[in-house]
């Protein structure tokens, strides 16, 4: 007579443990006071830019206006100036949303990118608003023929208005990845399932 072998039991796995949602309430709303409060921060772009940005002067000849100085680098200067205020306002941000909030997300990060392409915009509308000049035709005229006038502030290169946006991620990511929150290390599941059932084979029949 042979033994009959019975199949080994399968093992019963333990429940999978609950996953949290990929994104909460909470980081809705943290996103969208992120984007609100980076947002009202271009004011001071605009502000630092109408002061510190070089001036180009105009000169009327009683009937058109030309440049007082057509050798004269102030135009980029502007677009210089915009582009190192908003470098540097772009890493301000990011650090400062980092230790808000150490643990990042993916909406964190979209409402600071949001927020900052707002404030380049504002930075950049109020600064030509504010500067000087901003009907040249109507300045020239008060001036008066041969008389050089400050121009209004201009962006020549727009790429400048993604510099913020582009900083504060960048910058953001790095501080993320340098000291944000590890995730935990994985369980080990050694020792969770019982060995299985290894059967020894058949003795060969004795004559």
């Amino acid at each position: 007579m042979t033994e009959a072998v019975t199949p080994p039991q399968q093992p019963t796995l333990p429940p999978l443990p609950d996953t949290e949602a990929a994104v909460t309430p909470a980081d809705i709303r943290d996103a969208a006071a992120v984007t609100l409060a980076v947002g009202v921060s271009g004011v001071l772009l605009g502000l630092l830019w109408t002061w510190l940005a070089p001036r180009v002067q105009y000169v009327s000849n009683g009937e058109a206006v030309f440049l007082r100085d057509t050798e004269s680098e102030a135009r980029i200067g502007a677009d210089g100036t915009f582009f190192v205020l908003a470098l540097g306002l772009g890493v301000l941000t990011a650090v400062a949303v980092f230790l808000w909030r150490r643990r990042g997300g993916v909406p964190l990060v979209i409402g600071l990118a949001v927020g900052a392409c707002f404030a380049s915009l504002v930075g950049w509308r109020l600064g030509l608003w504010l500067s000087p000049g901003g009907d040249v035709p109507a300045a020239a005229a008060k001036a008066g023929k041969g008389v050089p006038f400050d121009a209004p502030l201009q962006l020549l290169a727009y790429g400048v208005l993604l510099v913020w946006p582009m900083a504060a991620v960048a910058a953001h990511l790095a501080l993320t990845a340098l000291w944000g929150p590890r995730d935990p290390a994985p369980e080990s599941w050694e020792g969770t399932y019982p060995p299985p059932h290894v059967h020894a084979a058949p003795e060969p029949p004795q004559a």
